[in-house]
């Protein structure tokens, strides 16, 4: 389980659900400046006018990235130089594609993996455009073979395992440009969002659609809290099916970008603080209020895995078990790392206004 799961969350343990469920925000070099000029005073009197900074790119430009000496070593800050904005882009993932499908940037495409759940209904039709390279997780030589002058997603799947694309450093020396999420981060939050959207509209000079799409997403983020406000909050833990029903539980204290967003819903992580295994016992000791089971296109079948925890003699005492309170959360849309997560929160938020 846990092998699989290096690969369905940032490389490090993912739920072991037969399968998988691996931020600093970046600081940005080399900001693009606007030339300033006072107009001519009308009078002694007349304040003078101010002009707006220029939204437009100005090239070589370089943006504070992140790379790492190899699979589960520190990520480190690195800089990407680009000459112009790029034209052929791999996608590691489902979810950093409808990012760029959000910003305008469909066209600017050659390839996308990883499709492990339904998607973006609302940009399922430009997403139809984007050629798969692999339904699962693609290897450094589908990447490379799609010729890509950028890849960019997931962290964790950068890496030269068969299920990896590739290091940054080897990308890198093959002349293509790479741009880690930096929510795929430990440490992200909802901010480092809203900062991979500033860089990536600098680096496409879409800077006008990233700081109107940041802006609908923060509206999102406050209108979560808003409504959560006033329930008080829960403690949750992430499950999943260990084989044959049983219960396996996952800390998600390396996924913080997640824990931030689901934060705003008032839904605190029991085990966000844990390293290692976690057993049912301390499971059942810590008693969390709610938990989250993970869904993905081949997994276990969630209402299989639902019926046998609620059946399980030994998980009685759970005030989740009790109270029904055992939550299916779209995989792609929690361990995709882009705007998806919001859609996911959402579809949560109304399921615990509607609990009894």
């Amino acid at each position: 389980m846990k092998s699989v799961f290096k690969r369905y969350v940032p490389l490090l343990a993912v739920l072991v659900m037969a399968v998988m469920i691996a931020a600093c925000s970046s600081n940005t070099g080399n900001q693009n400046e606007a030339a300033e000029s006072a107009a001519p005073a009308a009078s002694s009197t007349a304040a003078p006018e101010e002009t707006a900074p220029s939204t437009k790119t100005v090239y070589p430009l370089t943006v504070e990235n992140y790379t790492n000496n190899g699979e589960g070593t520190e990520w480190k800050a690195k800089s990407q130089t680009f000459d112009k904005a790029p034209e052929k882009v791999v996608a590691n993932t489902q979810g950093s594609a409808e990012l760029l499908i959000k910003l305008g940037l469909t066209d600017k495409m050659v390839g996308v993996a990883a499709l492990y759940g339904a998607g973006d209904p609302a940009v399922q039709e430009e997403f139809k455009r984007i050629p798969v390279i692999s339904k699962d997780y693609a290897s450094k030589e589908l990447v490379v073979g799609a010729s890509p002058d950028l890849v960019l997603g997931r962290s964790g799947l950068f890496a030269d395992a068969d299920w990896g694309v590739g290091t940054v450093e080897g990308l890198n020396e093959l002349g293509i440009k790479t741009f880690v999420q930096s929510t795929s981060l430990e440490g992200a939050t909802l901010d480092s969002l809203y900062k991979d959207i500033e860089q990536l509209g600098r680096i496409f000079d879409v800077q006008e659609n990233a700081a109107a799409y940041t802006a609908e997403l923060k509206e999102r983020a406050q209108a979560l809290k808003d409504s959560a406000a006033a329930s008080g909050e829960k403690t949750f833990a992430y499950v999943s099916d260990g084989g044959n029903g049983a219960i396996a539980v996952y800390s998600g204290n390396i996924d913080t970008f997640a824990g931030d967003v689901l934060g705003l819903l008032g839904l605190k992580n029991s085990f966000g603080d844990v390293t290692g295994e976690i057993s049912k016992e301390q499971l059942i000791a810590t008693n969390p209020d709610v938990l989250l089971l993970s869904v993905y296109t081949g997994g276990v079948d969630p209402e299989q895995t639902l019926e046998a925890f609620y059946a399980d003699s030994s998980l009685q005492s759970l005030n989740a078990i009790k109270n029904k309170a055992i939550y299916l959360i779209d995989f792609n849309q929690f361990w995709g790392y882009s705007y998806s997560i919001f859609d996911g929160a959402e579809k949560l938020a109304s399921e615990l206004v509607a609990a009894p």
